[in-house]
């Protein structure tokens, strides 16, 4: 079963030419959680969490995460 949420962090990062290493640095997580995150592996995301990236990226929460319905 796959999930219809999809993170798009990497093309956020990619469109402000900002590297994951600086971004973690930035919001004060680590790589790897990034990385967890960048690849949809992770099962929530905490509010403040999400709050840094956007401040960080200059976005919206619906710039990092999308929706896509299941095929009937």
């Amino acid at each position: 079963m796959t999930v219809p949420i999809i993170v798009t962090l990497d093309v956020m990062l990619a469109r402000r030419k900002m590297t994951a290493r600086d971004l973690a640095q930035e919001i004060g997580i680590s790589e790897t959680n990034l990385s967890l995150l960048k690849s949809g592996k992770v099962k929530g995301i905490r509010f403040a969490t999400l709050e840094k990236l956007c401040i960080a990226l200059d976005c919206r929460p619906t710039d990092l995460i999308d929706f896509e319905p299941p095929s009937p």
